[in-house]
């Protein structure tokens, strides 16, 4: 399993409320990406958004960065995304009181 934690700078038009509509608006789509587990969409007072992504694996990950999504983020907010890439090796998930530990791979 990997967590992808995804930034990148707004420009100053788009603030919190714009933001938060616009996330609001796309958020259901993500339950169609393949190997997505979970996307918490994210939003700084500084100006920085993004998201930090669940995944099956890293290639699933790279495969959809690499794709329109990448290009869509350069477009909107004018600016590369940076991606930083963690390996999962425990989750203490407190809602649903369980610890897991994903398989390795």
């Amino acid at each position: 399993m990997i967590t992808a934690i995804v930034r990148y700078r707004l420009p100053p038009t788009i603030d919190r409320q714009a933001c938060r509509q616009h996330y609001l608006k796309i958020s259901p789509g993500f339950s169609e990406v393949r190997g997505l587990i979970s996307k918490h969409f994210i939003w700084s007072p500084d100006g920085t958004a993004g998201g930090v992504y669940q995944w099956e694996n890293r290639a699933s990950a790279e495969a959809f960065y690499a794709g329109p999504w990448r290009n869509g983020i350069v477009e909107r907010y004018g600016a590369e995304p940076t991606i930083e890439y963690f390996e999962v090796f425990s989750i203490t998930d407190n809602a649903s009181g369980v610890v897991r530990v994903p398989a390795v791979a």
